[in-house]
């Protein structure tokens, strides 16, 4: 038993050792952020060209498997996808070109639509009160403004402009030089994926070997990882992008918005910014159907495409496709953006998530960077007993019992109590015996405890419903093993030993018990007391279950034990001791009750399995054995020779 305990200690709450950061990898994060910032002209085409390269990848491994060589499958792999860009921003560019001379058609309509709303809101007085006293507050302001400028500045000089014509080289250098940096960066780009993706094996060695031999396999499962999850991001992000897209533009060119091509297109591409990039590529056709159609029919049908679309794609396309492959949370994915952002501008905004995904993965595998995993990453930092610990701790069962019920989903009743809700009492109880638990406390822990239990009275009522009668307590190898009837006609008492605590698992064991059919009734710990335990009706009860979570009561237990033994021998008495972990594969009724030999008790468990099982077998009372002491004083007594008086 104390192995056992050894083995389960280590297990209470979740190791974050690795993940708090020490001051050389703050330092070493601050220094990195301060390098990304300055040298952005040098990072931010390397940035670009490894993201498309993780994307690229498997593409170029898909025909190397076809038969092309290396040299033919990258190259064709390129070729094709920067002609793709190269032929979506031309298009982008014709329709710009196409909408910006159809604007000034649509002046009229604005204004319509302008004088319109004057005109309903002239109705009321306030659009126009509103107005009369902006231009009063206005013409006040210049006339004391000339007022001043008249008396103590001088006249102004009157501005001169001199015309002079552009020549050719003039018009052709205003033209090309603005165009100078993206083409560089374009061309810089494309050169750099070309090489890193026929470079890859060999860059991946340098990379292990700089990273060193001794973590030869952290570090390829490090690169596996980023590259999957990089990739299948990007290429669900472009899937799901093209399927918002492409109904969008059909949309509409149904509803009769011009350049629906050019509004598709920027849909696909705007989705890449997180969160905002949909609200961007509404906006511009929202403004483009007040100004093409007099009425608001178009604005409405509009607008209820764009709605319906983000319906469709939030809730039904995203989760079918994304799943948990990227393992970020939704506010790392909002801070990411800030954060990359401001670092990078508008290219960094779209790349913020797949960067963000590779600082996750080095967090993962890297220790000294794992605060970046707890801080970004979607997995759950805290086991569930810990957070239902803290949840009882904050006074909060709701919650708890929202968790619960997540994981009752899968697991049945017995399960969470065994595997989250004993272990995470035994946290408290551990908290208390050190004496960093107050007494409001652990008074509001039990309360929040036994809030849980009663709340949980309706899944207990469901399971046994559904057990329809059959005890299905023993899982080996995943099934349910059916004992008919196995509580029917028990009368069982589960009463707390040496606190609030202790009462909570006694709440939990009596409705696991009553779930398999038995009558199973609690009794807090005070009605142990030598004044109050001849109260308890013990005539009417088959067993009583004593429910300990300090591992040093087993003389109280023992002593217990003895006195309810002596108030009624037929009764049968059994200690559950809970220690945390998971519940054993075969619950060992055997060595139950020879634990509890010793104690006197019929049994001593210490899993919520066990003792629902052994409190639910009908098995002869254990007698009570007289103590080994009593009878060596009595022995003395009788031996002891007689004192002759000499008076």
């Amino acid at each position: 038993m104390a192995e056992r305990g050894d083995e389960f200690r280590d297990l209470d709450v979740p190791s974050l050792q690795g993940a708090r950061p020490n001051m050389p990898t703050l330092l070493t994060f601050v220094g990195a952020v301060a390098m990304l910032y300055l040298a952005r002209d040098v990072f931010l085409p390397i940035a670009i060209a490894l993201l498309l390269t993780f994307a690229l990848a498997p593409v170029v491994t898909t025909l190397r498997r076809v038969g092309l060589s290396r040299v033919l499958a990258v190259i064709s792999t390129v070729l094709f996808a920067f002609s793709l860009i190269a032929v979506v921003s031309l298009v982008i560019a014709l329709q710009v070109s196409h909408l910006a001379r159809s604007i000034p058609t649509y002046q009229a309509n604005v204004v319509s639509k302008i004088e319109t709303m004057r005109e309903a809101g002239s109705g009321t007085g306030i659009v126009s009160q509103i107005s009369a006293v902006l231009e009063r507050i206005s013409r006040e302001i210049s006339e004391m403004s000339s007022e001043v400028a008249s008396d103590d500045a001088p006249p102004k000089p009157v501005l001169v402009e001199i015309y002079a014509p552009d020549h050719p080289i003039q018009v052709l250098t205003n033209l090309i030089v603005p165009l100078l940096a993206p083409v560089a960066m374009a061309g810089l780009v494309i050169v750099v994926v070309i090489f890193m993706l026929l470079e890859r094996e060999d860059l991946r060695d340098r990379f292990i070997r700089l990273v060193g031999y001794g973590d030869l396999h952290r570090t390829t499962e490090a690169l596996e990882d980023a590259g999957t999850r990089v990739g299948h991001y990007l290429l669900m992000q472009l899937v799901v992008n093209i399927l918002y897209g492409v109904p969008v533009a059909l949309g509409l060119w149904l509803i009769g918005i011009p350049n629906a091509i050019l509004w598709g297109l920027l849909a696909i591409v705007f989705r890449f910014l997180p969160y905002i990039g949909p609200i961007i590529a509404m906006i511009l056709p929202l403004f483009l159907a007040v100004a093409v159609a007099p009425g608001w029919t178009m604005l409405i049908w509009t607008a209820a495409l764009f709605i319906v679309m983000e319906l469709v794609i939030n809730n039904v396309v995203e989760p079918t496709l994304y799943g948990s492959k990227t393992g970020l949370s939704p506010l790392a994915v909002i801070v990411s953006a800030i954060f990359w952002a401001w670092i990078w501008g508008p290219v960094g905004l779209v790349l913020s998530t797949p960067l963000t995904v590779c600082l996750v993965v080095l967090g993962k595998h890297v220790p000294q960077f794992g605060f970046l995993q707890v801080l970004f990453g979607s997995d759950p930092v805290l086991a569930p007993h810990a957070r239902l610990y803290q949840r009882l701790l904050a006074g909060d069962p709701d919650e708890a019992t929202d968790q619960a019920e997540e994981r009752l989903e899968e697991d049945y009743l017995i399960d969470y109590y065994a595997t989250v809700a004993i272990p995470a009492l035994v946290l408290a109880e551990r908290d208390r015996a050190r004496g960093v638990m107050s007494e409001e406390q652990r008074l509001r822990v039990a309360e929040s405890g036994l809030t849980l239990v009663a709340n949980m009275d309706d899944i207990a009522l469901e399971e046994a419903e559904e057990d329809d009668g059959d005890d299905a307590l023993v899982e080996p190898d995943g099934e349910r093993e059916a004992v008919p009837e196995a509580g029917a006609g028990q009368r069982i008492l589960c009463i707390g030993g040496r606190g609030e605590l202790d009462d909570v698992t006694a709440a939990m064991l009596a409705q696991v018990l009553r779930v398999e059919g038995a009558h199973a009734a609690t009794e807090s710990f005070r009605q142990m007391e030598p004044a109050r335990i001849r109260q308890i009706p013990v005539r009417d009860l088959d067993t009583v279950v004593i429910c300990y979570l300090n591992q040093d009561s087993l003389k109280h237990a023992r002593f217990a034990v003895r006195r309810l033994k002596r108030i009624y021998a037929a009764l049968r008495v059994g200690v559950a001791l809970w220690k945390p972990g998971e519940d054993e594969e075969e619950p060992d009724l055997k060595a139950a009750v020879a634990a509890g030999a010793a104690l006197n008790a019929d049994f001593l468990c210490t899993d919520m399995t066990t003792a629902a099982i052994a409190a639910l077998t009908k098995a002869p009372v254990v007698p009570l054995a007289t103590p080994g002491k009593v009878r060596a004083r009595r022995r003395l007594v009788a031996d002891r020779p007689k004192v002759v008086s000499l008076r």
